[in-house]
């Protein structure tokens, strides 16, 4: 086994230079750069306006609600993927044979059970906003 270094050493030269280059743009610009302190630069970036009130406001509840429903909504989703990946290749092989498992007919009571809850939850006026 006849191993050369030198071939190697372009890489090792190369990674050397970005190393160095990395640590040489942190360092140069804290010591070129101004170093000013001034009220603005000490005040929290708000997307370019001026901050406004306490950061630490309540939010409403209904934030949170829609938030826990779309996350419930998207790993039901999650659990839909791999059954209509397996569907496809059972329907792609006979139609009629897919509708007879058992499966299809639990993916349907878990789409109603679904349904039911969004129902559920639109009666109780989750989606409705002040």
């Amino acid at each position: 086994m006849d191993f050369a270094l030198s071939t190697y050493y372009p890489i090792f030269l190369f990674l050397a230079f970005l190393i160095l280059f990395a640590i040489a743009g942190t360092i140069v610009p804290h010591l070129v750069g101004p170093q000013r302190i001034t009220p603005v630069k000490q005040m929290p970036y708000e997307s370019g306006m001026d901050p406004i009130g306490d950061a630490r406001k309540r939010y409403d509840v209904k934030f949170y609600l829609i938030a826990i429903l779309f996350l419930v909504f998207d790993v039901e989703l999650l659990f839909l993927y791999p059954w209509a990946v397996s569907a496809y290749e059972l329907f792609s092989e006979g139609a009629l044979t897919a509708l007879k498992e058992p499966i299809f007919w639990e993916v349907l009571v878990f789409l109603a059970t679904l349904a039911v809850a969004y129902l559920y939850a639109w009666r109780r006026g989750v989606f409705k906003w002040r």
